[in-house]
Protein backbone atom coordinates (compact mmCIF):
# COMPACT_ATOMS: atom_id res chain seq x y z
CA UNK A 1 0.00 0.00 0.00
CA UNK A 2 1.02 3.61 -0.41
CA UNK A 3 2.37 5.41 2.60
CA UNK A 4 4.61 8.27 3.60
CA UNK A 5 7.43 7.19 1.25
CA UNK A 6 5.55 8.24 -1.89
CA UNK A 7 8.05 10.66 -3.32
CA UNK A 8 10.96 8.31 -4.04
CA UNK A 9 8.48 5.83 -5.52
CA UNK A 10 7.08 8.42 -7.88
CA UNK A 11 10.62 9.37 -8.84
CA UNK A 12 11.09 5.73 -9.87
CA UNK A 13 7.99 5.82 -12.03
CA UNK A 14 9.08 8.98 -13.80
CA UNK A 15 12.51 7.54 -14.58
CA UNK A 16 11.35 4.09 -15.54
CA UNK A 17 8.71 5.29 -17.92
CA UNK A 18 9.65 8.61 -19.45
CA UNK A 19 13.20 9.25 -18.45
CA UNK A 20 12.19 12.01 -16.10
CA UNK A 21 14.97 11.26 -13.63
CA UNK A 22 16.76 13.88 -15.73
CA UNK A 23 14.26 16.52 -14.55
CA UNK A 24 14.13 15.74 -10.81
CA UNK A 25 15.02 18.66 -8.53
CA UNK A 26 17.62 18.04 -5.79
CA UNK A 27 15.13 18.74 -3.00
CA UNK A 28 12.90 15.91 -4.30
CA UNK A 29 15.81 13.55 -3.65
CA UNK A 30 16.06 15.01 -0.14
CA UNK A 31 12.35 14.20 0.38
CA UNK A 32 11.36 17.81 1.11
CA UNK A 33 9.99 19.92 -1.72
CA UNK A 34 7.33 22.34 -2.92
CA UNK A 35 6.29 24.13 -6.09
CA UNK A 36 9.85 25.31 -6.78
CA UNK A 37 10.54 21.92 -8.39
CA UNK A 38 8.61 23.03 -11.49
CA UNK A 39 11.08 25.85 -12.12
CA UNK A 40 13.98 23.39 -11.82
CA UNK A 41 12.36 21.01 -14.33
CA UNK A 42 11.69 23.89 -16.72
CA UNK A 43 15.37 24.87 -16.42
CA UNK A 44 16.38 21.32 -17.37
CA UNK A 45 14.06 21.46 -20.40
CA UNK A 46 15.52 24.83 -21.44
CA UNK A 47 19.06 23.40 -21.18
CA UNK A 48 18.04 20.45 -23.39
CA UNK A 49 16.32 22.71 -25.91
CA UNK A 50 19.48 24.80 -26.32
CA UNK A 51 22.09 22.04 -26.25
CA UNK A 52 20.30 18.80 -27.18
CA UNK A 53 21.51 16.93 -24.08
CA UNK A 54 20.42 16.84 -20.40
CA UNK A 55 22.48 18.89 -17.90
CA UNK A 56 22.71 15.93 -15.50
CA UNK A 57 23.47 12.62 -17.18
CA UNK A 58 24.66 9.13 -16.22
CA UNK A 59 24.09 5.54 -17.31
CA UNK A 60 21.95 4.64 -14.28
CA UNK A 61 19.19 6.26 -12.26
CA UNK A 62 21.48 6.48 -9.21
CA UNK A 63 24.18 8.07 -11.35
CA UNK A 64 21.76 10.71 -12.65
CA UNK A 65 20.63 11.50 -9.11
CA UNK A 66 24.26 11.79 -7.94
CA UNK A 67 24.93 14.29 -10.75
CA UNK A 68 21.85 16.31 -9.78
CA UNK A 69 23.01 16.50 -6.17
CA UNK A 70 26.47 17.68 -7.31
CA UNK A 71 24.71 20.43 -9.25
CA UNK A 72 27.52 21.15 -11.71
CA UNK A 73 26.18 22.65 -14.96
CA UNK A 74 28.38 22.30 -18.04
CA UNK A 75 28.46 25.57 -20.00
CA UNK A 76 31.89 24.86 -21.51
CA UNK A 77 31.11 22.08 -24.01
CA UNK A 78 29.74 22.77 -27.49
CA UNK A 79 27.40 24.54 -28.27
CA UNK A 80 27.48 26.62 -25.04
CA UNK A 81 30.36 28.96 -25.99
CA UNK A 82 28.19 30.27 -28.85
CA UNK A 83 25.02 30.64 -26.73
CA UNK A 84 24.20 34.04 -25.23
CA UNK A 85 25.12 35.04 -21.68
CA UNK A 86 21.46 35.85 -21.03
CA UNK A 87 20.36 32.29 -21.81
CA UNK A 88 23.02 30.81 -19.56
CA UNK A 89 22.15 33.28 -16.80
CA UNK A 90 18.46 32.33 -16.70
CA UNK A 91 19.34 28.61 -16.70
CA UNK A 92 21.71 29.16 -13.74
CA UNK A 93 18.92 30.93 -11.88
CA UNK A 94 16.43 28.15 -12.64
CA UNK A 95 18.93 25.40 -11.72
CA UNK A 96 19.92 26.95 -8.39
CA UNK A 97 20.36 24.10 -5.89
CA UNK A 98 18.70 25.89 -2.95
CA UNK A 99 14.96 26.20 -3.75
CA UNK A 100 14.72 29.28 -1.52
CA UNK A 101 17.31 31.06 -3.69
CA UNK A 102 15.93 29.72 -6.98
CA UNK A 103 14.16 32.14 -9.32
CA UNK A 104 10.35 31.89 -9.15
CA UNK A 105 8.14 31.22 -12.16
CA UNK A 106 6.82 34.79 -12.00
CA UNK A 107 10.38 36.17 -11.98
CA UNK A 108 11.45 33.82 -14.77
CA UNK A 109 8.80 34.99 -17.25
CA UNK A 110 9.91 38.58 -16.64
CA UNK A 111 13.56 37.76 -17.32
CA UNK A 112 14.94 39.75 -20.29
CA UNK A 113 15.94 36.56 -22.12
CA UNK A 114 12.56 34.83 -21.76
CA UNK A 115 10.32 37.87 -22.05
CA UNK A 116 8.57 38.41 -25.39
CA UNK A 117 10.43 41.10 -27.29
CA UNK A 118 13.37 40.72 -24.91
CA UNK A 119 17.04 39.84 -25.38
CA UNK A 120 16.79 36.32 -26.83
CA UNK A 121 18.64 35.85 -30.10
CA UNK A 122 16.81 35.07 -33.33
CA UNK A 123 19.81 33.02 -34.51
CA UNK A 124 18.67 29.50 -35.47
CA UNK A 125 19.88 26.57 -33.38
CA UNK A 126 22.94 24.71 -34.58
CA UNK A 127 21.93 21.65 -36.65
CA UNK A 128 23.97 19.36 -34.39
CA UNK A 129 21.89 20.52 -31.43
CA UNK A 130 18.67 19.67 -33.28
CA UNK A 131 19.98 16.21 -34.15
CA UNK A 132 20.96 15.57 -30.51
CA UNK A 133 17.52 16.71 -29.36
CA UNK A 134 15.89 14.31 -31.79
CA UNK A 135 18.12 11.50 -30.55
CA UNK A 136 17.25 12.21 -26.92
CA UNK A 137 13.53 12.16 -27.71
CA UNK A 138 13.83 9.17 -30.04
CA UNK A 139 15.65 6.99 -27.52
CA UNK A 140 12.90 7.61 -24.97
CA UNK A 141 10.27 6.74 -27.59
CA UNK A 142 12.09 3.59 -28.66
CA UNK A 143 12.41 2.35 -25.07
CA UNK A 144 8.80 3.27 -24.37
CA UNK A 145 7.58 1.33 -27.39
CA UNK A 146 9.63 -1.71 -26.34
CA UNK A 147 8.22 -1.51 -22.78
CA UNK A 148 4.67 -1.45 -24.13
CA UNK A 149 5.43 -4.53 -26.25
CA UNK A 150 6.66 -6.30 -23.12
CA UNK A 151 3.65 -5.20 -21.04
CA UNK A 152 1.29 -6.39 -23.76
CA UNK A 153 2.76 -9.89 -23.63
CA UNK A 154 2.99 -10.44 -19.87
CA UNK A 155 1.16 -13.50 -18.58
CA UNK A 156 -2.13 -13.30 -16.66
CA UNK A 157 -0.30 -14.56 -13.56
CA UNK A 158 2.25 -11.74 -13.74
CA UNK A 159 -0.32 -8.96 -14.01
CA UNK A 160 -3.38 -10.27 -12.16
CA UNK A 161 -3.02 -7.84 -9.22
CA UNK A 162 -2.42 -4.86 -11.49
CA UNK A 163 -5.28 -5.88 -13.77
CA UNK A 164 -7.69 -5.81 -10.82
CA UNK A 165 -6.32 -2.46 -9.62
CA UNK A 166 -6.88 -1.03 -13.11
CA UNK A 167 -10.48 -2.29 -13.12
CA UNK A 168 -11.07 -0.81 -9.67
CA UNK A 169 -9.83 2.60 -10.83
CA UNK A 170 -11.62 2.51 -14.19
CA UNK A 171 -14.98 3.05 -12.49
CA UNK A 172 -16.93 3.76 -15.68
CA UNK A 173 -15.51 0.67 -17.42
CA UNK A 174 -14.29 2.71 -20.40
CA UNK A 175 -10.96 0.91 -20.69
CA UNK A 176 -8.96 3.98 -19.68
CA UNK A 177 -8.38 5.94 -16.48
CA UNK A 178 -9.21 9.65 -16.40
CA UNK A 179 -7.57 12.20 -14.10
CA UNK A 180 -10.59 12.10 -11.77
CA UNK A 181 -10.57 8.30 -11.66
CA UNK A 182 -6.83 8.29 -10.94
CA UNK A 183 -7.28 10.85 -8.16
CA UNK A 184 -10.17 8.90 -6.58
CA UNK A 185 -8.33 5.58 -6.92
CA UNK A 186 -5.14 6.90 -5.34
CA UNK A 187 -7.13 8.42 -2.47
CA UNK A 188 -8.69 5.01 -1.78
CA UNK A 189 -5.18 3.52 -1.66
CA UNK A 190 -4.18 6.04 1.02
CA UNK A 191 -2.37 8.53 -1.21
CA UNK A 192 -1.52 11.98 0.13
CA UNK A 193 -0.44 13.32 -3.28
CA UNK A 194 -1.18 16.91 -4.20
CA UNK A 195 -3.15 17.75 -7.35
CA UNK A 196 0.03 18.84 -9.15
CA UNK A 197 1.73 15.54 -8.24
CA UNK A 198 -1.25 13.55 -9.54
CA UNK A 199 -1.15 15.59 -12.75
CA UNK A 200 2.58 14.86 -13.10
CA UNK A 201 1.93 11.16 -12.51
CA UNK A 202 -0.86 11.21 -15.11
CA UNK A 203 1.44 12.86 -17.65
CA UNK A 204 4.20 10.34 -16.92
CA UNK A 205 1.97 7.31 -17.51
CA UNK A 206 0.00 8.77 -20.45
CA UNK A 207 2.49 7.75 -23.14
CA UNK A 208 0.29 8.60 -26.14
CA UNK A 209 -0.82 11.92 -24.59
CA UNK A 210 -4.52 11.07 -25.03
CA UNK A 211 -5.41 12.63 -21.67
CA UNK A 212 -6.19 9.22 -20.14
CA UNK A 213 -4.19 6.17 -19.06
CA UNK A 214 -5.13 3.09 -21.07
CA UNK A 215 -4.65 -0.46 -19.83
CA UNK A 216 -1.27 -1.03 -21.50
CA UNK A 217 0.04 2.33 -20.26
CA UNK A 218 -1.08 1.42 -16.74
CA UNK A 219 0.65 -1.97 -16.81
CA UNK A 220 3.82 -0.44 -18.29
CA UNK A 221 3.87 2.32 -15.66
CA UNK A 222 3.25 0.06 -12.66
CA UNK A 223 5.05 -3.18 -13.44
CA UNK A 224 8.23 -3.87 -11.47
CA UNK A 225 11.32 -3.00 -13.50
CA UNK A 226 13.01 -6.33 -12.79
CA UNK A 227 10.05 -8.12 -14.40
CA UNK A 228 10.24 -5.98 -17.51
CA UNK A 229 13.99 -6.62 -17.67
CA UNK A 230 13.72 -10.41 -17.59
CA UNK A 231 15.64 -12.01 -20.43
CA UNK A 232 12.60 -13.60 -22.06
CA UNK A 233 10.74 -10.29 -22.05
CA UNK A 234 13.61 -8.36 -23.58
CA UNK A 235 14.05 -11.02 -26.25
CA UNK A 236 10.34 -10.94 -27.07
CA UNK A 237 10.52 -7.15 -27.48
CA UNK A 238 13.59 -7.51 -29.69
CA UNK A 239 11.67 -9.93 -31.91
CA UNK A 240 8.87 -7.37 -32.26
CA UNK A 241 11.33 -5.04 -34.02
CA UNK A 242 13.22 -7.81 -35.83
CA UNK A 243 10.32 -8.63 -38.17
CA UNK A 244 12.30 -10.96 -40.46
CA UNK A 245 13.89 -12.90 -37.56
CA UNK A 246 17.37 -12.17 -38.90
CA UNK A 247 18.82 -11.65 -35.41
CA UNK A 248 19.28 -7.93 -36.14
CA UNK A 249 17.10 -4.83 -36.11
CA UNK A 250 17.89 -3.30 -39.47
CA UNK A 251 17.71 0.35 -40.42
CA UNK A 252 14.38 -0.23 -42.21
CA UNK A 253 12.89 -2.14 -39.27
CA UNK A 254 13.96 0.60 -36.87
CA UNK A 255 12.59 3.28 -39.19
CA UNK A 256 9.22 1.56 -39.56
CA UNK A 257 8.80 1.06 -35.80
CA UNK A 258 9.75 4.63 -34.96
CA UNK A 259 7.70 6.15 -37.78
CA UNK A 260 4.59 5.42 -35.70
CA UNK A 261 5.92 7.98 -33.21
CA UNK A 262 6.79 10.59 -35.81
CA UNK A 263 10.51 9.93 -35.30
CA UNK A 264 11.30 8.09 -38.51
CA UNK A 265 13.42 10.69 -40.33
CA UNK A 266 16.92 9.75 -41.50
CA UNK A 267 18.82 12.08 -39.16
CA UNK A 268 17.14 10.55 -36.12
CA UNK A 269 17.64 6.97 -37.31
CA UNK A 270 21.33 7.73 -37.92
CA UNK A 271 21.71 9.14 -34.42
CA UNK A 272 19.92 6.20 -32.78
CA UNK A 273 22.11 3.76 -34.69
CA UNK A 274 25.22 5.75 -33.74
CA UNK A 275 24.22 5.47 -30.08
CA UNK A 276 22.95 1.85 -29.96
CA UNK A 277 24.98 0.15 -32.72
CA UNK A 278 28.22 -0.07 -30.74
CA UNK A 279 29.99 -2.43 -33.19
CA UNK A 280 29.10 -0.05 -36.07
CA UNK A 281 27.78 -2.67 -38.50
CA UNK A 282 24.72 -0.60 -39.39
CA UNK A 283 22.20 -2.71 -37.46
CA UNK A 284 21.28 -3.48 -33.85
CA UNK A 285 21.98 -6.95 -32.49
CA UNK A 286 20.35 -8.39 -29.37
CA UNK A 287 23.21 -7.49 -27.00
CA UNK A 288 23.14 -3.88 -28.22
CA UNK A 289 19.35 -3.79 -27.78
CA UNK A 290 19.58 -5.05 -24.19
CA UNK A 291 22.28 -2.49 -23.38
CA UNK A 292 20.01 0.26 -24.74
CA UNK A 293 17.03 -0.98 -22.69
CA UNK A 294 19.05 -1.14 -19.47
CA UNK A 295 20.79 2.20 -19.92
CA UNK A 296 19.44 4.65 -17.38
CA UNK A 297 17.39 1.95 -15.67
CA UNK A 298 17.65 1.38 -11.88
CA UNK A 299 20.46 -0.87 -10.66
CA UNK A 300 17.94 -3.02 -8.77
CA UNK A 301 14.28 -3.89 -9.26
CA UNK A 302 12.36 -0.63 -9.10
CA UNK A 303 9.47 0.15 -6.82
CA UNK A 304 5.98 0.61 -8.14
CA UNK A 305 3.16 2.98 -7.31
CA UNK A 306 0.45 0.37 -6.81
CA UNK A 307 0.56 -2.97 -5.04
CA UNK A 308 0.36 -6.30 -6.84
CA UNK A 309 -1.81 -8.95 -5.26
Amino acid sequence: MMGSNLHPTIGKVYDDIVGSAYYVAPEVLMRNYGKEIDVWSAGVILYILLSGVPPFWAETEKGIFDEILKGHIDFESSPWPSISTGAKDIIRKMLTMDPKKRITAAQAIEDPWLKEGGDASDKPLDSAVLVRMKQFRAMNKLKKLALKVIAENLSEEEIKGLKQTFKNMDTDGSGSITYEELKAGLTKLGSKLTESEITALMDAADVDKSGTIDYLEFITATMHRHRLEREEHLYQAFQFFDKDNSGFITRDELKNAMAEYGMGDDDTINEVLDDVDTDKDGKINYEEFVAMMRKGMPDVGGQQIWTEG
